[in-house]
């Protein structure tokens, strides 16, 4: 499934309404480091791909930008893991 994920810069995260239910990755952001912080789905939309949809935005968001990224969430840090093609980003 497609989700709309955007960018909003004055939370820290990156966000899609799935069902009513707002999902996020949470970060903070210093001198071209971005430290993921949090990966939120609510129980009621979970299992559908949306953590991973995010996960993946926000990592295209950084290699666009060429920030390098700490993932500090342990969700964030095993999906890299599971997608080797996302290893350079790693600060």
């Amino acid at each position: 499934m497609i989700y709309d994920i955007h960018h909003n810069p004055d939370r820290n995260r990156f966000e899609t309404i799935v069902e009513g239910h707002q999902c996020v990755l949470d970060y903070t952001l210093d001198e071209g480091v971005i430290s993921m912080t949090r990966v939120y789905v609510p129980p009621p939309v979970e299992g559908r791909g949306i953590a991973g949809a995010i996960t993946r935005h926000a990592l295209d968001y950084s290699r666009e930008h060429g920030w390098k990224v700490v993932p500090r969430c342990p969700y964030v840090a095993a999906w890299i893991k599971r997608h080797a093609d996302y290893l350079d980003l790693i600060a």
